[in-house]
């Protein structure tokens, strides 16, 4: 698959989605780096900039130490609870 005009994003989008599990965020990213034979003159940057990517997009969810999914995989109760959680959590 031809990646090059899609944003890194959707490339981790179309890796997840094909992989069907969750996977460590670093793992993910030099996937997406891979995909896109993306040029690196600072991994770190790189690293940086592509997971500020994923954290703004709604299609992603972090479950924890360092693992991301899809947010279509959570199930809905439980998507639920957490933004309850959040709002519990907030208004202390």
């Amino acid at each position: 698959m031809d990646f090059t005009n899609k944003t890194d994003a959707d490339v981790a989008y179309y890796i997840l989605s094909e992989l069907g599990e969750a996977i460590f965020y670093k793992e993910l990213i030099m996937k997406v780096i891979e995909a896109k034979n993306k040029p690196i003159q600072s991994l770190p940057a790189v690293i940086s900039e592509i997971y500020t990517m994923i954290n703004m997009d709604s299609r992603f969810h972090h479950i924890g130490g360092g693992m991301w999914e899809l947010t279509e995989w959570v199930p809905q109760d439980a998507k639920s609870m957490s933004a309850s959680s959040a709002s519990a959590a907030n208004s202390k």
